[in-house]
């Protein structure tokens, strides 16, 4: 048994579950590979989500790629939130190829973290690894651990967006962005 299966052992345990009845027996295993799945993030790169997809390309209008699904762990309690990732570049003689946007959103998504945090790293990649003159990126999501627990607000939504380069600094660029994905 791993360290991380004995530990959800003990978890279950401690809630007062009896390890050895049926449904439980495979518990602890199955928990720490979905536990090690969920936060398979930590185990990535940006070098390597991206696999060297960068081509030269004269295009200089806005990229937009939208409702890329994704999920992750809220840090505080480890319980999930779900939504989509909306991305807008300005391309700056490089291009990204178009599922290396999916694999940056899941290199974030998949750790143990915070929505605000999360835009803002996706923001940082794609301008870090595309050179543009400017990103956007928004996030809408639903937190489990608001759903669930606490206030046990079942329709609330949180959306964070980061703008940086000609998003943050031009109205134009950041409507023309806000319109294209549709808010």
């Amino acid at each position: 048994m791993s360290e991380l299966e004995s530990l959800y052992s003990k978890v279950l345990t401690e809630l007062g579950e009896d390890t050895q009845r049926e449904g439980l027996l495979d518990t602890p295993k199955r928990a720490a590979k979905a536990m090690q799945f969920l936060t398979s993030g930590y185990q990535g790169n940006l070098e390597e989500v991206t696999n060297g997809a960068i081509f030269s390309s004269d295009n200089d209008e806005m990229v937009v790629v939208e409702g890329i699904e994704f999920y992750s762990l809220c840090e505080h309690h480890m319980l999930p939130f779900i939504g989509k990732c909306h991305i807008g570049y300005l391309p700056n003689g490089k291009v990204l190829g178009l599922s290396k946007f999916a694999r940056i959103v899941d290199l974030f998504a998949r750790r143990l973290q915070i929505q605000e945090n999360m835009t803002k790293q996706i923001a940082d990649a794609v301008s870090e690894v595309t050179g543009c003159r400017g990103v956007g990126v928004i996030i809408e999501a639903k937190h489990m651990c608001m759903m669930m627990r606490g206030v046990q607000k079942q329709n609330s939504m949180m959306r964070t967006s980061v703008m940086q380069g000609d998003f943050r600094q031009n109205q134009a660029t950041r409507s023309e962005f806000m319109r294209l994905v549709g808010l």
